[in-house]
């Protein structure tokens, strides 16, 4: 394995089943539904996060559903992060308006560019429970992954992206616009051994680059496997790690430099020299003669 690193009206929520915690245990999962303002209702998990912890919604791949995250949940619970995992419209169990095999795969305005409205009752509903889009990222695998980064132009206070195995188009959703006006932090993630996959997530990063600027873009690369299977065998202790520290920290400028070509007034005092100088070059000053 290779593996590198380089750095409208708003939608109405409702709470299908609600698990509140005995005091001092851990907050437990919930199945809860979401509405979007097109009228899909979502199927969807949620965790609360613990205190001053991230939430993370998730978006699974094409024919996919939210169990896809199943091994990721357990990092995060156990990081204490929170999470949001859908059933994305046409898809899982949010099917009350049909499936995805009926959706058109091309059109600006199909429902796979509409999947953005499925995000936007996620953030919706975290809002709801007290979770701002400051305290929120959005990680999605293929199809996912372009959903996440076009919902950015509609919620640009979210404070992080994270895209796994995206692709410039598809099902005519685009990933790149949105990369040009975000300027969270965010996490790239694609196999090298995808070649055309490998290229264009290359091609999202230089733009995420150019816009959210120095030591806010992450990209990791693995050799084989895409998408969900990438994710549960090389990426989930990377991205759990992420999360806690999303951008480089600041490159503090060089110590001022010092001229050692002039005299230094000691008045007439000895000056030793100091430990750093003495494990440099031995001195013989204080050596018996």
């Amino acid at each position: 394995m290779l593996f590198r690193l380089f750095k409208s009206a708003a939608p109405a929520v409702a709470l299908a089943c609600l698990v509140l915690p005995a005091g001092g245990a851990e907050p437990e999962e919930q199945t809860v539904s979401l509405s979007t303002q097109d009228g899909w209702e979502l199927a969807a998990l949620y965790r609360p996060a613990d205190k001053e912890k991230k939430t993370v919604i998730l978006l699974h791949d094409l024919g996919k559903n939210k169990e896809e995250f199943s091994t990721f949940k357990s990092d995060l619970r156990r990081e204490g992060f929170g999470y949001l995992a859908l059933d994305l419209r046409g898809h899982g169990k949010s099917v009350n308006k049909g499936t995805a095999a009926s959706f058109s795969r091309e059109g600006v305005d199909n429902e796979y560019n509409k999947m953005t409205r499925d995000v936007e009752a996620a953030v919706s509903f975290l809002n709801k429970k007290g979770v701002p889009a400051a305290d929120a990222v959005v990680l999605g695998a293929g199809l996912g992954a372009n959903v996440a980064a076009k919902s950015m132009s509609f919620s640009p206070e979210v404070s992080g992206l994270v895209l796994i195995s995206p692709t410039a188009n598809n099902r005519d959703v685009l990933s790149i616009p949105a990369m040009r006006l975000y300027k969270g932090d965010i996490l790239i993630a694609a196999g090298a051994a995808d070649k055309k996959g490998f290229l264009e997530a290359s091609v999202i990063r230089n733009v995420a680059f150019l816009t959210a600027g120095e030591g806010k873009v992450t990209f990791l690369t693995t050799y084989d496997l895409t998408s969900h299977d990438m994710l549960d065998k090389y990426l989930r202790p990377t991205v759990i790690q992420w999360l806690k520290t999303p951008h480089k920290p600041e490159v503090l400028p060089d110590a001022p430099s010092v001229d050692l070509t002039g005299s230094v007034d000691t008045q007439g005092f000895l000056v030793l020299p100091s430990a750093t100088e003495e494990s440099l070059v031995p001195s013989v000053l204080g050596s018996e003669q």
